[in-house]
């Protein structure tokens, strides 16, 4: 990959368009502008404002499902070098795309890239736009900063090389259902065995963690279990201890908390889904697929 390589950022979207519509307006603003566009909404109202607004952006339409809209852009980018997958509330710095490009370009082993998060709106009760660029001009730095080696890319601001996912035919795992729990984990594991995945320091944004649009409490807390533990069953490099230990984590938070849950969590949710995956996995029927009827 050279400086001058083709790059695409894709985005897949639900129920979430005027914040889409935000960060379409933020990439507008990076120092290397993406070569193209690509946003995978589940239907019409996903997308609303997006033609009229951009239009040089690419929409494409499919199922509901983060795993199978995202690979809908993955086919779509296929000519490209390098594909930067942003959730619809990701907001990059303005320097996000170069830095990425300059250092892919430099380090042809890398197959994985992503940036540090300088505020996180999923881990409390979410981010404003306005929050988010707030955040980003207070903390703006300029410089490339370090890469460090990373178990794997979080799939609201990673970058991911295509020769490797067209080579091997590596696409998101479309058995994960709806917001897909540990997609991003399970596609970096499978493309660490050709090369590298790092953190690159430079590369800063602020996720915004918007509450709208993601999974209800009890299907997300289904998936807690079962994701993980189909995915380690793979066999595919995502290690059956790295899913008991997020397990773990993530069933003792919602017990703890379910007593006095957070106004922005469905703790209760959450754990009964957690129960509901167990009993699935004692009577042998559990499977990623079975959030569609919990």
């Amino acid at each position: 990959m050279t400086a001058a390589s083709r790059i695409v950022v894709g985005i897949a979207t639900r129920g979430r368009a005027s914040i889409l519509l935000e960060t379409l307006a933020e990439l507008r603003q990076q120092t290397r502008l993406a070569d193209h566009v690509i946003v995978c909404g589940g239907d019409a109202s996903d997308v609303e404002g997006v033609a009229e607004q951009f239009p040089d952006v690419e929409i494409l339409i499919r199922d509901p499902g983060l795993c199978r809209q995202r690979n809908a852009i993955v086919e779509a980018a296929l000519d490209a070098d390098l594909l930067m997958f942003f959730d619809d509330d990701f907001f990059p710095d303005r320097s996000y795309i170069a830095i990425v490009e300059d250092h892919m370009s430099r380090h042809p082993a890398t197959v994985v890239a992503t940036g540090q998060v300088l505020a996180d709106g999923i881990n409390g009760p979410g981010l404003s736009p306005t929050d988010g660029r707030r955040i980003l001009t207070r903390r703006h730095a300029e410089g490339q900063g370090a890469a460090k080696p990373m178990f794997a890319g979080y799939g609201c601001n990673m970058a991911v090389r295509i020769e490797p996912l067209q080579a091997h035919g590596l696409r998101f795992d479309e058995r994960l259902q709806l917001y897909c729990w540990q997609e991003d984990v399970d596609l970096s594991r499978r493309l660490a065995a050709f090369g590298d995945i790092v953190l690159l320091e430079g590369a800063r944004g602020v996720h915004l963690g918007v509450k709208r649009g993601r999974s209800p409490g009890v299907k997300l807390g289904y998936s807690q279990i079962a994701n993980p533990l189909y995915l380690a069953a793979k066999r595919s490099g995502y290690p059956i201890a790295v899913a008991l230990n997020l397990i773990f984590r993530n069933m003792s938070k919602n017990m703890v908390r379910a007593i006095w849950p957070e106004a922005h969590v469905d703790r209760r949710g959450r754990l009964r889904g957690n129960v509901i995956a167990l009993a699935d996995l004692l009577r042998g029927r559990m499977t990623p697929e079975r959030v569609l009827e919990v």
